[in-house]
This record gives C-alpha cells, structure tokens and sequence, in this order.
C-alpha cells in the first residue's frame, strides 16, 4: 500500500496520543483495509483528539509529574551551580577556599557552637587529628577534599550532615589556637578559587549557607563505595512537650494537612509528621532528587531537620487532577547552628491526595526574598 500525499497532511494534523492510536489500528488491520481508516479517520478519531487536545484524557500522577507543580517557583539555581564550580577547584584550594569563606561569614554571622551530642561520634577522630603534625594534619583535610580513601575518610562518611559540620567547625576554632595546622601567612587564593569566594559574597546569607554546607558535607569517601554500613547521627531530640508548642498561622491557607506538618516539624514529633505522609510519598530537599518512601523521609527528618524553626508566611490551595490538592507555601526557616540571625527563604510545594495525605513535597531554596510573594502556578 502506498500512502497518499493528502492523507498524510491529514494525519498530521492531529495530536500525537491521536496518531498511536491510529498507529496501533493500522498494525492490527490488514494492509487493504489501511486506506478505509485513513478515508474515515475525521468521522472515527475526532472525538478522540477533542479528549486528547481538552487533556479530558489524565495520565496517572507520579512521583516526576509531581515535581512540576507550581513551575514559576524560582529556585536559587546560582547554589548548586557555584557548589559544581568548588568541587572543580583543587583540594588545597577547597580547603583555603573553605576557610577564608568562614572567616568572611564571621563577620556578619555568628555560628553557634556544636552541641555535645554531635562532637562525641566525632571526637575520636578529632583526637587522632590533635595529635598529629601539623604536615600530617593538613594531609588528612586534603584527604578528605580529594575524597580519598583512607579510615579518616571512611569514618567521615558514615556522618550525618550536622556531625561534619560540627567536625570542621572545630577544626576551625583549633586552627585559629594554633591546634591544628593554620593558613600559612600571607596565603593567596588562586584565581579560580578567588572568583567563587566572590561569587559567594553576592549571595545572600541563606544561599551562602548552604554553599558551605555543601562544601564540607559532600566531602569524605564516597559513601555509595562503603557497601554495608552503619549511618552515624546524633540522638533524635524528644518532641516538645504539648503546652510548649506554638501552632503557626499561614496567611491565606488553612489546610490542616500542611498545618500539622509545619508544627509536627517545629516539635521534632517527627513520629507524627511521618504519619501525614502515604507509604509511597516522597520529600524533595533542595536541590536533591527526591526521597521516597515513609522510613527514608524519617531517617531524613531524624538526621536533618531537628531543632529547625520553620516560619511560614502566606500560602495558597488549588484543586488538582484526580481529587488532589496542590499547596503552595512560602516562609523562612531557621537552622539550629545560625538561629534567628539567618533566615532562609524557602518554598514548600504539596501535592495532597483526597484521604489529606502528603504524596510529595519539595523544599526550595528561594532566588530571592521577593520570590515570598510568588504564588502563582
């Protein structure tokens, strides 16, 4: 059968879905009877494609159409893209880097000391360090940018974020006594590494925040390399006790849903925010691909978020695709180790199935802090 010009521009004509369809028909047909669809196609498909082009016709929601939800919410894209750009630096200029970053922080942030809970997984490898030279000191911190693998490295792996954190702030606070092995006097940025602290100063304080923390965490052996191992975090913190809870209040939203997760969050009752959550839903933190499932969005709570102060402003609600909802709320959000002296701007996007449970939320870092007032879809 040979096809036709003028009933192939007819084809083409109609929407993709329309023509594997058609596609699908013509395969399981003979070959004669191909031209008859073809002659009648206007008569037969076009309810068809008037489903298809109406979006009458809804795909199931997953995990990946969830993420898309409220597209015109502005990330701080310059964070993941200025954190590619230090992890291309050389390990002595990551270490440098590392440290003049903290020392121009310190200007204008104050960081607050560890608690004990995270120094006491870490402590005996601090020790190991105090009591080397200053030479093999600074070959164990530039093991660790190189990601080398070593029983240092090893060790660091196996931390949770807030456990490096603690690690390398007092490897700062020793260097500063003479401790541990200083910046040689007079030291000198490369060029390279030069621009990103530069590009760092533009930032405002919670993007350079996460820049630092990407820096140290991402640090270490590779722990995808270590096989079977055991994940080191500090102690979950009880819940807050009931009378010392203050419930927020979100400008232009009530749903109980997002309500409950705000304040459960506030509390550290990370049992009973974990139950707002379907077994399959997942949590998108910034700039990372999503965590599914209810025992890893618990671990993640558990290692991440304790102690957060979490401050929504103003939020919106919309009906979505199969009796959902989606939510929309912009706040900032304090972090244990900088307090009320930073406040990150940040967006939570919800997609809530009609039971009112969460099936996937994400955490955007924000450009800027005009972006609060960004609600629209």
């Amino acid at each position: 059968m040979v096809w036709q010009l003028p009933e192939l521009i007819i084809l083409a004509e109609y929407p993709l879905g329309t023509l594997l369809i058609f596609v699908n028909l013509c395969y399981v047909l003979c070959r004669r009877e191909a031209r008859l669809i073809v002659q009648s196609f206007n008569s037969i498909f076009l309810p068809v494609s008037t489903l298809i082009e109406g979006e009458v016709c809804n795909m199931p929601i997953t995990i990946d159409s969830a993420r898309g939800i409220f597209p015109k919410t502005l990330a701080a894209d310059a964070v993941p893209a200025l954190t590619a750009r230090f992890n291309q630096l050389s390990a002595e200029d990551q270490l440098a880097w590392t440290w003049f970053a903290f020392l121009e922080m310190g200007k204008t942030i104050t960081v607050a000391a560890p608690g004990a809970a995270n120094m006491q997984f870490a402590e005996g490898t601090l020790n190991q360090i105090k009591q080397m030279t200053f030479e093999q000191q600074t070959q164990v911190m530039c093991d660790l940018a190189n990601r080398a693998d070593t029983p240092i490295c090893r060790t660091y792996a196996t931390w949770s974020p807030n456990i490096k954190l603690a690690f390398w702030n007092q490897l700062g606070e020793w260097m500063q006594q003479g401790i541990v092995a200083p910046i040689p006097a007079g030291y000198q940025l490369s060029a390279n590494a030069n621009a990103v602290l530069e590009s760092l100063k533009e930032m405002d304080q919670g993007q350079q925040i996460t820049v630092l923390r990407n820096s140290v965490v991402d640090m270490g052996f590779d722990a995808s390399k270590l096989g079977s191992y055991t994940r080191i975090s500090e102690p979950v913190v009880a819940p807050k006790d009931k009378s010392q809870r203050i419930q927020v209040t979100i400008q232009g939203l009530d749903n109980p849903t997002v309500l409950s997760y705000m304040n459960n969050l506030n509390a550290n009752d990370f049992d009973e925010l974990i139950k707002l959550f379907v077994a399959d839903g997942a949590l998108q933190p910034p700039f990372q691909r999503p965590i599914v499932g209810k025992d890893a969005i618990l671990r993640f709570f558990r290692e991440e978020c304790q102690n957060l102060k979490l401050l929504p402003e103003r939020g919106v609600a919309e009906p979505a695709e199969d009796g959902y909802t989606q939510v929309k709320v912009t706040g900032k959000v304090q972090t244990p180790w900088f307090g009320a002296a930073v406040g990150m701007n940040i967006a939570w996007r919800f997609l809530i199935n009609p039971e009112g449970k969460i099936f996937f939320v994400a955490i955007d870092l924000l450009a800027s802090p005009k972006e609060l007032l960004n609600l629209v879809r």
